[in-house]
């Protein structure tokens, strides 16, 4: 019987490892564990400019702060 996806060992297996690292190594090795999401608008087949999805969003959400004031 399978307890849980490979996926899942994967991350607990990460997590211990990241767990017993001294405070230094510990602090940049989950900064590297955090996923970064790009995207870009394309059109007329060609990329436009990529964006951080994290950026663009608090863009968007600053813009929309400035508007309603």
């Amino acid at each position: 019987e399978r307890l849980f996806s490979y996926n899942k060992y994967l991350a607990v297996a990460a997590r211990v490892v990241r767990k017993s690292l001294k405070e230094e190594q510990r602090v940049a090795a989950e900064r590297r564990g955090l996923s970064e999401l790009r995207s870009a608008r394309w059109e007329n087949g060609k990329q436009g400019e990529v964006k951080n999805v994290a950026d663009a969003n608090n863009e968007a959400q600053a813009a929309a702060g400035n508007a309603s004031a």
